[in-house]
């Protein structure tokens, strides 16, 4: 979902919250959106999204951010949660090893339902419980770098890296945009350019290969 508008603002951008069911997701979602953060905070059922307009490059863009329920008997929704999203951000709890050998599996569903040029984000959260850590930062990275996607860790508690997290993707995917916009306008240009093309033939030479009139 990159729609471009002409009213409230410039773009739309529709962007995924995937992961384990008790990662974060949640928190991430109201911190990012609300600045809010609930400790008591309940597993999502279904789907819910919110969102937020800020200012990329010059540009006002309104970021709709999905969250789903991590847990298997909401797999159902995965093609219509995925349709039109032109960011994810793919979450983990530093603390939960099973959350961190997940996260190959949601990519696999990631890459398969959703847009090939799709920006994606890998999110260590819960940061802030560094005492309580199962996956490494190096372990992070690697896997990051194996799968050729951003890292960074988090702390939706602390708003560490939050907002860094989503205007990584933000600018991403609005650079990604414009290239797409640029691409059509060049080869617009160059359609109307073949369109109009006028083969001039050598008018000296044909006046001296016309025949002389007698009379």
């Amino acid at each position: 979902m990159a729609y471009k508008v002409d009213h409230e603002y410039d773009y739309l951008f529709k962007i995924v919250l995937i992961g384990d069911s008790g990662v974060g997701k949640s928190n991430i979602l109201s911190r990012f959106t609300r600045n809010d953060f609930c400790l008591d905070s309940k597993s999502t059922i279904g789907v819910e999204f919110a969102t937020r307009t800020l200012q990329v490059e010059g540009k006002t863009v309104k970021a709709q951010i999905w969250d789903t329920a991590g847990q298997e008997r909401y797999r159902a929704i995965t093609s219509a949660y995925y349709r039109g999203a032109v960011g994810a951000l793919l979450v983990y709890d530093i603390t939960k090893r099973q959350t961190f050998d997940n996260l190959q599996r949601w990519l696999r569903e990631l890459r398969n339902h959703a847009d090939s040029n799709i920006v994606i984000i890998m999110a260590g959260n819960k940061s802030d419980l560094n005492h309580l850590r199962a996956v490494p930062t190096e372990d992070g990275q690697l896997l990051a770098e194996k799968e050729a996607i951003a890292f960074l860790e988090t702390s939706a508690l602390e708003a560490l890296n939050v907002e860094k997290a989503f205007q990584t993707i933000l600018l991403d995917v609005y650079d990604i945009v414009c290239k797409k916009a640029l691409a059509a306008q060049a080869a617009a240009k160059s359609t109307a350019l073949q369109g109009t093309t006028i083969n001039v033939a050598n008018q000296s030479g044909d006046m001296n290969n016309r025949p002389c009139c007698s009379n």
